[in-house]
């Protein structure tokens, strides 16, 4: 078989790679206002009926409708508490725990009320903000919906599952019964002609921009990853391939493209790292079934 090492691709790097088309400003605005005033509206009314920032972040938590109530914990961040991670927040059953934790950094009530009533409402400013939690993830679903198209082109008689853009990961646990991670999240699972065979376990990203500490997470979390599937798969001798599909500019920067390279080759023809230009040159039926 032809090999080409996703390293060879490097000299004209630029060339492929798949930049998704972005939103223009201002021309978001009146989509963020629109979809973001409901929110503010609400925040103000529980703020101006809140005792303190604590009650304030309690009332919140008390939202039942999940979208709102994770858009206000948002609002809340920006003006309360901007040290108290997003992810946290979210967690209603640790509202109290999060109010023992961050409580006393939280911004005194009275100065909440005068930051968020010297702003406009609608507040263009938080919501253009708040828009870019709107479209996050966006691109990394049109790369997986993309893909998924061109390979059902590519392998018409061959099976591929997994959320096309937003969907929960497929769990290894459930396709591999006696799977040592059954947690591992995965975003695609390609098999034979007949769905019997797992022919490759798949992970997709578009990489907007990375750099730094980021940087050395996604590949050595990419690593592990690979590490742990190709070694259940050794042991139990199973002919199953590791496809990485990236794309976006992030690629081109600091070491990224390099630190793909030695990914893909520390596991040699079992492991392939490709963009959505690469599919027709480098994924073939050969590959998966070698």
């Amino acid at each position: 078989m032809d090999w080409k090492y996703f390293s060879d691709y490097k000299k004209d790097a630029h060339s492929w790679i798949t930049l998704s088309s972005g939103e223009f400003y201002p021309d978001i605005l009146d989509d963020a206002v629109a979809l973001y005033t409901p929110v503010l509206e609400l925040f103000k009314k529980i703020l101006l009926t809140s005792a303190s920032s604590a009650e304030l972040f309690l009332n919140i938590s008390d939202v039942k409708q999940s979208w709102m109530r994770i858009q206000l914990c948002r609002v809340f961040r920006k003006y309360v508490s901007p040290s108290t991670p997003v992810e946290m927040l979210k967690k209603k059953t640790q509202a109290q725990n999060i109010i023992d934790r961050f409580g006393n950094k939280f911004r005194p009530i009275q100065e909440v009320h005068s930051a968020f009533m010297s702003r406009p409402l609608p507040d263009e400013a938080l919501c253009a903000v708040l828009w870019e939690y709107h479209s996050r993830g966006q691109k990394g679903y049109d790369l997986t919906e993309k893909f998924f198209k061109m390979f059902h082109s590519r392998f018409p008689n061959l099976y591929i599952e997994g959320p096309e853009r937003a969907g929960k990961d497929i769990r290894l646990g459930k396709v591999f019964p006696d799977y040592p991670n059954p947690g591992r999240p995965v975003d695609f699972i390609i098999r034979d002609e007949d769905g019997s065979t797992v022919l490759a376990v798949g992970l997709a990203r578009y990489d907007s921009d990375r750099g730094g500490a980021q940087e050395d997470d996604r590949t050595g979390g990419y690593k592990n990853c690979a590490n742990e599937i190709l070694s259940y798969a050794k042991n139990q001798n199973l002919n199953i391939k590791v496809l990485f599909l990236n794309d976006g500019p992030g690629l081109l920067l600091g070491s990224m493209w390099d630190d793909y390279s030695a990914l893909e080759k520390s596991w040699p023809m079992k492991i392939m790292v490709l963009t959505l230009r690469m599919i027709s040159d480098r994924l073939t039926l050969e590959w998966l079934r070698s």
